[in-house]
C-alpha cells in the first residue's frame, strides 16, 4: 500500500493535514509521526491516518483546541472547524475552551466527531429574546438545543462548538444539519429598554413597519450598531471557513426577502438567512436587512 497516497486521500476526505501529527508533508516522516501518535494512544502503528486514528486525533486536538491556535501577528482571534482555524477580524471573540467562554451541552447537538468535514451551506440568524448571551447559553442548556455562536449586547462574540457539530437551533433535522447559526441578544419588547439603559448599555433602536410573512409586526427592539458590526465580522469570517456565498434571498424589488423561503429550507440554495425564512413559524430577524449589510461587508 501506498501510504502517502493513502493519507493524503484520507486528508481529503476527513478534512485533516499533516500538521495535526507536527509534519508538513505526506511523506515518510508523517507516517514515523502517525506511528508514534498511534503507540501513544494504545492503537495498531500502522502509520495511516485512518477513520479510527482521525477520530484519536480530532478529539484529543478538541480537548487542547487553544494550544493549537496560529501565531500570526495579523490576527489574534480565530473561528473553529473540524478544528481548523480561520481569522476572524474582531477583538471580542471568545472560543468556548477559552476562560469566560460559553459551551453547548454535550448532547444538544449532532456530534460529528471523526466524520468527513460537514457540508454547511447556510448561516441563519436568530434574536435570543434574552438580555445576555450569557442568560440565552442557559436556558439553550435548559431546553436541551445549541447554537454555534452568540453576540453580547456589547458585541462580544462567543463560539460554543466547532462547526463541525450541526447544532439544534433552526427547527428541524432537515435545517439544522447544513446550517450555522447565531443568537444575537435581544429582549426584544420594548418594555425592556430601561433594563438595558439600567445596566449601560443605552437605548436600542425602536423597529416600526417590520414586516414578515405578510404581517406588519408591532414595534420592537433593534440590534445595537455594534452587535451589528460583530455580526458582519462573523459572518466574513464563517464565509472564508465554509465558502457559504454572500448571498441571501430578494423579494421581487430586489430587497431582503421578508417570507419562507423553500429552496433555502430545503438546502437547495446557499447564503445568509433570518430563522423566518426556513421556518415558517418564526418572526426572527424580522428588519433585519441582510442584503444591505452583506453589501457593506463585501465593499
Amino acid at each position: 500500500m501506498d501510504k502517502h497516497f493513502y493519507n493524503e486521500s484520507s486528508a481529503e476526505k476527513l478534512g485533516w493535514d499533516p500538521t495535526w501529527f507536527g509534519e508538513r508533508f505526506y511523506d515518510d516522516k508523517l507516517v514515523r509521526a502517525i506511528k508514534k501518535f498511534q503507540k501513544a494512544n494504545k492503537m495498531t502503528a500502522d502509520g495511516l491516518c485512518g477513520p479510527s486514528t482521525f477520530r484519536v486525533a480530532w478529539t484529543e486536538r478538541q480537548a487542547n483546541i487553544d494550544d493549537y491556535q496560529p501565531v500570526d501577528p495579523k490576527y489574534s482571534n480565530y473561528i473553529v472547524y473540524n478544528n481548523d482555524f480561520t481569522p476572524i477580524e474582531w477583538d471580542k471573540f471568545v472560543l468556548w475552551s477559552e476562560r469566560g467562554g460559553l459551551k453547548a451541552r454535550k448532547g444538544s447537538y449532532y456530534d460529528y466527531t471523526g466524520r468527513p468535514k460537514r457540508a454547511i451551506r447556510y448561516f441563519v440568524n436568530h434574536w435570543d429574546v434574552c438580555l445576555s448571551s450569557h442568560s440565552c447559553q442557559s436556558v439553550l442548556d435548559k431546553r436541551g438545543i445549541s447554537v454555534h455562536f452568540l453576540i453580547d449586547n456589547d458585541g462580544t462574540i462567543y463560539q460554543t462548538l466547532d462547526l463541525q457539530h450541526a447544532g439544534f437551533h433552526v427547527g428541524s433535522e432537515r435545517t439544522n444539519r447544513p446550517s450555522v447559526g447565531v443568537e444575537i441578544s435581544n429582549a426584544y419588547y420594548p418594555k425592556y429598554q430601561s433594563t438595558y439603559v439600567k445596566r449601560g448599555f443605552g437605548e436600542r433602536p425602536l423597529v416600526e413597519g417590520a414586516r414578515v410573512h405578510f404581517s406588519e409586526l408591532d414595534p420592537f427592539l433593534g440590534f445595537y450598531d455594534v452587535q451589528l458590526e460583530a455580526l458582519k465580522a462573523l459572518w466574513k469570517s464563517v464565509h472564508l471557513a465554509t465558502g457559504i456565498p454572500l448571498e441571501t434571498p430578494l423579494n421581487q424589488f430586489g430587497k431582503t426577502s421578508t417570507v419562507y423561503e423553500q429552496d433555502f429550507a430545503y438546502g437547495k440554495r446557499k447564503g445568509f438567512v433570518s430563522h423566518y425564512h426556513v421556518n415558517k413559524k418564526k418572526i426572527d430577524c424580522a428588519g433585519l436587512d441582510i442584503k444591505t449589510l452583506l453589501e457593506e461587508l463585501d465593499s
